[in-house]
């Protein structure tokens, strides 16, 4: 209990500490979520606008979620080298799967009779998607965004395996910081993550039309 309340005088005494690599933390973070978006959520989206690709995504996401970030740094250290290439490499990995395959299931099970109705009314296939389907599949994409964001966050603390940087040098670094020091950067990642979470939680409330909401709880 005396370690676990002595993380608290370290957030305390070392803030200026926990604030720099707080904020090199989350610049990680930032763009590998966003090279992600770019990547799936428009393959994604497509994908499921066109029926196909299941087996793509599925096997995308098992494979995400089988290989362990710290086994994809390890084999990049002999590829890629020490670099912060090597840790984006195995963000992306941890943060692709669930957007790519949360944005193919959020508009391959969009109801097709919505679909037709707007095919019979004239709409292209691209406007069906932007329009239509993706309008409706928003919540399900949320979650898949959401999920991936709280991955990184979390598996980014490995970053200082590689010299990435960034809260995982004190997670990891208790020869440096002490256990107290230990303890208190990984309340700072949860709390990170818990906080990332909860803003695109509003987000979504805020995008997300109300009947929506209420359809997916």
């Amino acid at each position: 209990m005396d370690t676990f309340l002595g993380s608290f005088t370290f957030m305390r005494d070392r803030l200026p500490l926990l604030l720099d690599k707080t904020g090199q933390h989350l610049w990680m973070c930032a763009l590998v979520i966003a090279i992600s978006l770019v990547v799936a959520v428009p393959i994604g989206l497509w994908l499921g606008h066109l029926h196909r690709g299941e087996f793509l995504t599925t096997s995308i996401s098992n494979i995400g979620r089988a290989l362990p970030s710290l086994a994809v740094i390890a084999i990049g250290l002999g590829i890629i080298g020490l670099n912060f290439t090597n840790i984006a490499v195995a963000l992306l990995i941890t943060a692709i799967p669930p957007i790519l395959s949360q944005a193919y299931l959020a508009v391959e099970q969009v109801d097709q009779d919505l679909v037709r109705a707007a095919r019979g009314m004239g709409l292209t296939s691209t406007q069906v998607l932007f329009k239509v389907e993706l309008p409706l599949a928003l919540p399900l994409l949320f979650s898949g965004i959401r999920i991936a964001v709280v991955y990184v966050i979390s598996s980014a603390t490995l970053a200082t395996v590689a010299g990435g940087g960034g809260l995982g040098d004190i997670v990891l670094g208790q020869a440096n910081y002490g256990l107290q020091g230990v303890i208190a950067a990984a309340l700072w990642v949860a709390a990170l993550a818990l906080l990332a979470d909860g803003a695109l939680s509003l987000a979504q409330r805020l995008l997300v039309p109300k009947g929506l909401r209420a359809a997916h709880g």
